[in-house]
């Protein structure tokens, strides 16, 4: 799923987006964080399929795992 994500420095600032498209990960994100459902948002981004948005997820919990250091 993961090679649905693309980068390149030219669009968006070099932030993931999802197949070259102008629509960031963040974007999707965002709008599954609001609660907005899956369905409305492939209907309102007819470009984008579910596995998109699986994709999106994917990348989200691979860079949140890693180890946060804290100083006492």
């Amino acid at each position: 799923m993961l090679d649905r994500i693309t980068f390149n420095p030219n669009q968006c600032g070099g932030r993931p987006c999802i197949r070259g498209l102008r629509i960031r990960v963040k974007d999707v994100l965002d709008l599954l964080a609001s609660n907005v459902p899956r369905e409305e948002i492939l209907e309102d981004f007819p470009y984008l399929e579910a596995e998109d948005i699986q994709a999106c997820l994917e990348y989200a919990a691979t860079e949140a795992d890693h180890p946060v250091l804290i100083a006492s």
